[in-house]
């Protein structure tokens, strides 16, 4: 939060908008637009933390016909299920491929949150 209003003030000390960075009374044109969108994809990578190698499924089916046991987040992620209310740990089947980019890509597949997508 402090950061944000040092770097406010600074801007307007600059007379600079914090936004676009160009000068405030300068009229926006389309290669300041340009260079202020290039500069946003530059500061947000469009996916964060997914290596560009790991691939995404679009749900358990499909992990599970490549990876029978799931994709875990380390080698100690274990898995667990929730018995009256308590977690407990579950046996598998399978064991899970560890990969923690691969995990990172399908993380929105683990439902229970334990560290092991598509479990089985």
């Amino acid at each position: 939060m402090i950061r944000r209003h040092a770097a406010l003030a600074l801007a307007a000390a600059l007379a600079v908008s914090p936004l676009l960075a160009v000068p405030a009374t300068a009229a926006p044109t389309a290669t300041a637009a340009a260079t202020a969108a290039a500069s946003v994809a530059e500061v947000r990578p469009a996916t964060p933390h997914v290596a560009a190698g790991a691939k995404r499924y679009k749900n358990c089916a499909a992990l599970n016909r490549a990876y029978k046991g799931g994709v875990a987040r380390d080698s100690k992620a274990r898995n667990m299920k929730t018995v009256r209310g308590k977690k407990v740990r579950a046996t598998s089947t399978y064991k899970a491929k560890v990969s923690k980019s691969l995990y990172a890509a399908n993380k929105s597949l683990d439902r229970d949150k334990d560290g092991i997508a598509c479990e089985r």
